[in-house]
């Protein structure tokens, strides 16, 4: 049995899907979600930051929800993240990424926090702006090494991918040629010292010039070829092999995110070769607003994506795909996938 949160227009939908059958609770009704996390360790305790709600937390796997966030001085909380190595009494150390940015962090699943205000002296900060609401930024991403306890790396969106290597305590500022704009940023346990960014400025990836190399993101490179579309929006990579990415990429912004503009896309790489875009069983690039993609340890070859089709699945490392029979209540808007997570259950 596996279970789906996908953050959708106005809801949080919890999707059990069990031998090819699926059932679905709407939670959050009439918020905004914008970002989920799971405990990697206890699956039961689950986070959700909304965009005009502030900080949610489940201790029953989604099926009932409580505001937390005492110590969290903005409402928008756009990118959770829980810790795999800096566990405190058996439960993982919670990041929360605010805007305007800001990152904050629990020690006690998300009951009080405190900010990690090093990160607002960085001297790329006051550049950062989001085009939308140019006024403002925010954390897009946070994504805490799964084998480095202290090392988390966070997306400013846009301006800057930046790195601590104690815990958020302080902070590094971007590399040169790294990544600007960063959606998602991925790490595999079977690949230490790689991660794998899919930004507006294009997919990257640890390396020196045109070469690839694992060294926790002190340089970069764009290994791009066979995409016709350079605006990426995620990225997932195969829990079995860390060679094996899909992304999903648009001609730009508007595209990705605007019904009225909608054309994406999802690609594919194995090893050191080009890109292909997959088609198999995925709705047609018109129309597609940009996929929200994930895989989960406990499945390998698998991956998943979110759209504004719905939710699919693939059990061929990305070759294929199919959609999830999900049977969404009447009136249900799909719209824009913010959030994907996928758990064993």
């Amino acid at each position: 049995m596996t279970k789906v949160y996908v953050a959708i227009d106005r809801v949080l939908a919890v999707v059990h899907e069990q031998n090819g059958r699926c059932t679905v609770d709407l939670q959050l009704v009439g918020s905004q979600p914008q970002c989920i996390a799971v405990d990697p360790q206890r699956s039961q305790q689950v986070y959700c930051g909304t965009f005009d709600r502030g900080l949610w937390r489940s201790s029953d796997a989604g099926t009932s929800w409580e505001p937390v966030g005492e110590g969290i001085t903005h409402e928008k909380v756009m990118s959770v993240a829980v810790s795999t190595t800096e566990r405190i009494d058996g439960s993982g150390v919670v990041y929360a990424g605010t805007e305007p940015s800001a990152i904050f962090r629990s020690e006690d699943r998300g009951t009080t926090w405190r900010e990690l205000a090093a990160l607002r002296q960085l001297p790329s900060a006051p550049t950062w702006s989001f085009p939308p609401r140019p006024w403002t930024s925010h954390i897009r991403w946070i994504t805490p090494d799964p084998l480095v306890a202290g090392r988390v790396f966070a997306a400013a969106e846009a301006g800057a991918l930046v790195r601590s290597l104690d815990g958020g305590e302080h902070w590094e500022d971007r590399k040169p040629g790294g990544p600007f704009d960063t959606h998602t940023l991925v790490m595999h346990r079977l690949a230490p010292n790689r991660l794998y960014s899919a930004a507006g400025d294009g997919f990257m990836r640890p390396g020196n010039g045109f070469v690839q190399s694992d060294d926790g993101g002190e340089t970069w490179y764009r290994p791009g070829a066979g995409l016709s579309y350079h605006y990426l929006w995620s990225v997932a990579a195969d829990p079995a092999d860390p060679n094996t990415l899909v992304i999903s990429a648009a001609p730009g912004p508007q595209e990705a995110h605007n019904p009225m503009h909608a054309e994406s896309a999802i690609y594919r790489r194995s090893g050191t070769g080009q890109w292909q875009q997959v088609r198999n069983g995925l709705p047609a690039p018109q129309g597609l607003l940009a996929s929200v993609l994930t895989a989960n340890e406990a499945e390998p070859g698998v991956f998943y994506a979110a759209n504004n089709h719905g939710v699919f699945r693939s059990a061929d490392a990305g070759t294929t795909w199919e959609q999830l029979p999900i049977p969404w209540p009447t009136g249900t808007e799909l719209g824009r996938a913010s959030a994907l997570v996928v758990v064993p259950e």
